[in-house]
């Protein structure tokens, strides 16, 4: 005859591998969640990204050109309109006006350029956040790929880790001040 001492260790045995069968399996489901959650986020981005080409004006979309950085220079020569939203974000040349920016790539110019003197740098979650943003995956993006667009253009410096800073020399394009004794800076 079994003792109960030996029939109770039986059932704890039994409940030790069942709790490691659960265990197991909530490992699993929280990993397929975790990818799931990673799709979702993806076309959150796609779709807000798509929102934004769709958003550019016909006339650029229609008119082919053959060579791109004709295009730019084309923009940062000046066109008469003010930039709107989806406008092509010109490259950054001295003199170049931040008000040559959309109304939302000149904010994160602004922005970067009064947040990050003498500092490391301001990461896209900080700048979103800053901007008023709702802290979602897909506003942060926005903002990453905006400011990294404004990098690409020469209007920021994006470091190695991810975060921007102003360009050495942009305080005067930003303002719109020259300074005294600088180029333009009187007698």
């Amino acid at each position: 005859m079994t003792s109960v001492m030996g029939l109770l260790e039986e059932r704890e045995a039994a409940a030790r591998v069942r709790a490691e069968e659960v265990r197991a399996e909530a490992e699993r489901v929280l990993a397929e969640l975790a990818e799931a959650e990673a799709v979702l986020e993806r076309r959150v981005i796609a779709r807000t990204e798509l929102a934004e080409a769709l958003a550019a004006p016909a006339e650029r979309v229609d008119a082919p050109v053959a060579d791109p950085a004709q295009a730019e220079d084309t923009v940062s020569a000046g066109m008469a309109k003010a930039p709107v939203a989806g406008s092509v974000v010109p490259r950054w040349h001295p003199g170049t006006p931040v008000d040559a920016l959309a109304v939302d790539y000149r904010r994160i110019v602004e922005l970067v350029e009064s947040e990050v003197v003498g500092k490391e740098g301001i990461s896209a979650g900080e700048a979103a956040d800053r901007l008023g943003l709702e802290m979602v995956p897909a506003k942060v993006e926005g903002v990453r790929s905006k400011a990294s667009r404004l990098a690409e253009r020469g209007w920021l410096v994006k470091a190695a880790t991810g975060r921007f800073m102003p360009r050495p020399s942009t305080s005067t394009a930003v303002s719109g001040v020259v300074r005294p004794g600088g180029p333009g800076g009187g007698s």
